[in-house]
Parts: C-alpha cells; sequence; structure tokens
C-alpha cells in the first residue's frame, strides 16, 4: 500500500511511528548522498545522546537540585547537620489518606545527524545534514537547547547546514524572518552566506522538492531528491498496517484538506 500524501505523510508523526521513520530517513540519505559524493568526501552518521528527567504522563522536562547535605562541604554541611527541628513530634492522624505524588522518571534521548566531511585535510567538516526530532522543536529543553547551540555555530559559518523539517507539531526555531506557511520546510544555508538561507516550503499534497547539498568550492552542489525515499521508507517498513487514516489529525485538516484526502483514500481502494 502506498501513502494517499503525494509529499510528506502526517500520520506518521501522528501514529506514533516517527521514531523508526527518522532513523530510516537518516540512513536513506547516507546511501543516497553516498553515492553520488566524489571521492574525496565521506558522509558519516553522528549521534547526540543526553538524559533528561521527565514527567510520567506528559513528558515535560524538569530542573531539579540535589540534596542539600550531599552538595553541601565543610562547616555549612555541619551546621545543617546541628540543625534541629521543633520540640515535639507532630501529631499522626490514624484516618489521614495517602497522597498521591507524581514520580519523575529519566529518558535518554539519541538524535541521529549526518555529516559531510572532505578526507583531506583531517575530514574537515563540510556540511551538517540535520532532520529534526520533536525534542528539538520544544523549546528550552535539554534537546532544544544543545541543537540550538550547534544551530547557531552553523548560521555563523563554521560549516554549511542542511536542515529538514518534517514534523508538524512543536514549535519552529528562531528566525529573523518569518517562517513560510507550510506544514514543513527544507532550509540550506551556506558557509559563505551565514545567516542568510534558502528555505523550501514543503507540504503533504505534493512531492517534497528536491534540495541542493553544499560541498567545498569548487566542488559543485549535489542535489537530494527526499520523496524517493520517504516514499520507499513507507513501503518497506508497511506504515499502512498501522495507520488508520479515518482517524483525525492534531491538529486537524481543513474541510479543503479533508475532502481531499478522503478522495484520495476512496480512489486508492476502487
Amino acid at each position: 500500500m502506498r501513502s494517499p500524501f503525494s509529499g510528506m505523510d502526517p500520520y506518521i508523526e501522528a501514529c506514533h511511528l516517527w521514531e523508526d521513520f527518522h532513523t530510516n530517513l537518516i540512513s536513506e540519505i547516507q546511501r543516497s548522498l553516498s553515492e553520488v559524493l566524489p571521492d574525496r568526501y565521506v558522509v558519516r552518521a553522528g549521534e547526540r545522546s543526553y538524559v533528561a528527567l521527565s514527567l510520567d504522563d506528559d513528558g515535560e522536562e524538569r530542573q531539579f537540585l540535589p540534596d542539600v547535605a550531599v552538595a553541601s562541604s565543610g562547616s555549612s554541611a555541619r551546621r545543617s547537620r546541628k540543625f534541629k527541628g521543633p520540640g515535639r513530634a507532630p501529631a499522626v492522624r490514624s484516618d489521614a489518606a495517602p497522597v498521591v505524588m507524581r514520580a519523575l522518571i529519566k529518558t535518554e534521548y539519541r538524535e541521529a545527524f549526518l555529516e559531510i566531511r572532505q578526507v583531506d585535510p583531517k575530514h574537515r567538516l563540510v556540511t551538517g545534514i540535520e532532520v529534526l526530532s520533536p525534542s528539538n522543536k520544544c523549546p528550552h529543553t535539554k534537546g532544544w537547547r544543545f541543537y540550538y547551540r550547534k544551530r547557531l555555530a552553523f548560521l555563523q559559518g563554521y560549516a554549511h547546514l542542511v536542515e529538514i523539517d518534517l514534523l508538524r507539531g512543536g514549535r519552529r526555531m528562531p528566525m529573523a524572518s518569518p517562517w513560510p506557511d507550510s506544514p514543513y520546510y527544507l532550509l540550506v544555508c551556506r558557509k559563505k552566506q551565514a545567516r542568510r538561507c534558502a528555505v523550501y516550503p514543503a507540504y503533504w499534497a505534493a512531492p517534497l522538492p528536491a534540495i541542493p547539498i553544499p560541498l567545498a568550492p569548487p566542488d559543485p552542489d549535489i542535489s537530494l531528491d527526499l520523496q524517493p525515499l520517504v516514499d520507499a521508507i513507507y513501503a518497506r517498513s508497511r506504515y499502512g498496517r498501522d495507520i488508520d487514516y479515518r482517524q483525525p489529525l492534531d491538529p486537524p485538516l481543513s474541510a479543503d484538506e479533508q475532502a481531499w484526502l478522503d478522495e484520495r483514500l476512496r480512489k486508492q481502494q476502487s
């Protein structure tokens, strides 16, 4: 079964298939680029990993301080041990109801990315390629802060940057100019033109645009066509078996968009 969407299928994100899709897309991009890169370049996968504490039901991160007795030392720790509470023990009620408390859980995040490096000299970084994860679009979390700092270095001319956002949810990274009114985007920032980015709007009703991948001068760009990669992942991973297209999206499609989808599904089933 093929996806009814010509571009990015938003149900991959909505049906909790994003982690699998992200892993596959990184691998497909790496394979595709490796086939056309000149011999003096290599494309390598990297990974950011970090641990965050969050509430068990909403995933919101919480900051916490270590125990005072553990963090203190010297005279301050001795003073804390000398402190005594009230002289009388607090009264205990035998009929007291239990207190409901929410636990913090530790979650480890791994975010894969790609780097194109020039073999000589010394595997110099030429282009960074990022496929954004949900954690990169949740402001002021660890995932957001780590990527934000890395992104700033690229936008200041550290190397070329290719940023691929195929997520409807979350908040986009801050820019001086307004983002295009599209559910997705593909961004290319060239080292020599740092702070000026070419942004390609992307949609689910039209194939994703092919984008240039800049290399070191004087080498010309190579082209990355994402749509065949997305389609191949969808078919190979059999996402159609896990997706119920009758379920509404959040945020929902407009009436015209929903009518378009219903017609596409009807034609697929006929």
